[in-house]
């Protein structure tokens, strides 16, 4: 194909420098930076046809001195850095990748959840301060668990990822319940409860949906306090659809048992994140949003970004947004 595209990689960094980006190189003549400030976009694209990004703010102010784009394309599911009407006004086309992350998000999701009920923490901080060889005896079981089997799974937001962690809940023998922020009711062969219900009941509720006016600090003063005591909560969708600070004061009051975070509310994590004065590491964990970053996960959204980018050349629709 001849190269007459000039296609800017503003993030590189942000699908990891193990994950090759070279075979844009067969579409256009390629530009790549690893990071991108939002003050360094406009100068960066000024002459681009096509941008790929991932977190990089996408509007007027920072793509409206580049006359030749015609496509922006994700790196990534979400697409909320993008001013849509913008774009939409300016006959740029956006796609997005879906899908790619799925297993990576479900995984994590349950490696999550198992930290905290274990207390997994604990037990290897026993064994490696030497108290275990010390001990005399076979077992230690100062921080007692339960079982998944027998409890009640609740999931906030059933799409793809949804319906991988109620799938893999039930083969632990949990009892999976859903609920939706929007209200849109579907047979997805679960058992369906208002939002009340899903957090008056469920032992471990894992949160899985978009952020939106209605998802914004779901999970908030009022709402955990309708959670059991023993209840642990798992977000892995989007860090402000919990309220860290009402999260921060629940855990220091023991309104519920723990949390385990893969997002939040300011990414990376903000000086002032009350969070981080919460120390007890057994009732909270928090990972620097890598649920989505598996080698496998990162390598599919790499190729399908580049199979979107090749599918609007050729002039289809592949995973447009717009």
């Amino acid at each position: 194909m001849e190269k007459k595209f000039k296609i800017v990689i503003l993030e590189r960094n942000s699908v990891g420098s193990d994950v090759s980006v070279s075979m844009f190189e067969k579409l256009g003549d390629v530009t790549v930076y690893e990071t991108t400030a939002p003050d360094e976009i406009a100068g960066r694209v000024k002459d681009a046809d096509i941008v790929l990004i991932n977190k990089s703010p996408i509007n007027e102010s920072t793509i409206g001195a580049a006359p030749n784009i015609k496509l922006v394309g994700e790196f990534a599911t979400g697409y909320d850095n993008v001013d849509i009407n913008y774009c939409k006004s300016r006959g740029i086309a956006v796609t997005n990748v879906r899908g790619y992350s799925t297993s990576a998000v479900v995984q994590h999701t349950f490696a999550l959840a198992l930290y905290v009920t274990e207390h997994l923490k604990y037990y290897d901080e026993y064994v490696k301060s030497g108290e275990y060889e010390k001990s005399g005896f076979f077992t230690h079981y100062g921080q007692t668990f339960t079982e998944l089997s027998g409890k009640t799974w609740g999931i906030i937001g059933m799409g793809n990822i949804g319906r991988g962690v109620a799938k893999v809940a039930e083969s632990f023998g949990c009892n999976v319940i859903w609920s939706s922020a929007s209200g849109t009711v579907r047979d997805e062969g679960y058992t369906y409860a208002e939002l009340g219900e899903l957090l008056s009941t469920a032992d471990i509720i894992s949160l899985h949906c978009p952020l939106n006016e209605k998802t914004k600090y779901l999970i908030n003063k009022d709402t955990l306090s309708k959670m059991k005591k023993t209840a642990v909560l798992i977000n892995v969708a989007r860090g402000p659809v919990v309220n860290n600070s009402d999260l921060y004061e629940a855990l220091e009051n023991n309104v519920i048992a723990g949390a385990g975070l893969d997002v939040l509310d300011g990414e990376p994590i903000t000086p002032d994140n009350p969070l981080k004065k919460f120390k007890d590491s057994n009732r909270l964990i928090i990972t620097p949003h890598m649920a989505w970053a598996s080698t496998e996960a990162r390598t599919r959204c790499v190729e399908e970004a580049y199979k979107n980018t090749e599918s609007f050349i050729n002039g289809q629709d592949r995973c447009r947004v717009i």
